[in-house]
């Protein structure tokens, strides 16, 4: 009898990396990215999908914390067969948590992208958060930031110039910083292992 492929859970917004480093056969749910936006809705969610996995199954929950202030850990406990990627957010384990440290270090008023929130911008935040038609509260959501920092996993001239007119459209410096998949494959192998 084939043993069943572990299960992945994950936010939409990795589902593009994920599915480019996760090993076959694994199976792969994906919750929409926008529940970011309502934090207090993620662990219900993944919950919902954990309460019908079969206890002898593998599953890796690929979200951070992303803002559940430890409801995820806490859910995660009851299901010994699941565990999470490590860390707050994805920014973490996408740049690799040394290379994140020193980027918040260095200027704690970054707001962050990555290859996905650069291409969903307008959606995820620019009309979510309403500033297309208030364009007033830029300066209350933003207005403590100093640069848009793209952690890219691509090289997609596209996301860069979409990345680059977010930060624009914010009136904040700019910088990318390269990370590609090193960093989220070695933390799947980890969660997965």
């Amino acid at each position: 009898m084939t043993p069943t492929p572990p299960l992945v859970i994950a936010c939409a917004a990795l589902a593009r990396e994920l599915n480019a480093v996760l090993p076959d056969p694994v199976e792969v749910r994906v919750l929409p990215a926008p529940l970011h936006n309502r934090p207090e809705r993620i662990v219900p969610a993944v919950e919902a999908i954990l309460a019908d996995v079969d206890p002898e199954r593998r599953v890796l929950v690929g979200y951070g914390d992303c803002g559940t202030a430890g409801g995820l850990d806490d859910l995660l406990e009851r299901f010994p067969n699941a565990g999470r990627l490590p860390g707050d957010h994805c920014y973490s384990f996408l740049a690799g948590a040394d290379v994140f440290d020193a980027l918040s270090a260095d200027e704690l008023g970054t707001f962050y992208l990555t290859d996905f929130l650069a291409r969903h911008f307008d959606a995820i935040v620019w009309r979510a958060y309403r500033l297309d038609t208030h364009p007033e509260l830029i300066e209350m959501l933003f207005g403590n930031y100093t640069r848009v920092v793209h952690l890219a996993q691509s090289d997609d001239p596209s996301v860069d110039a979409r990345a680059r007119a977010a930060a624009d459209a914010l009136g904040l410096d700019f910088l990318r910083v390269e990370t590609g998949l090193d960093s989220l494959q070695r933390e799947v192998a980890v969660g997965l292992g």
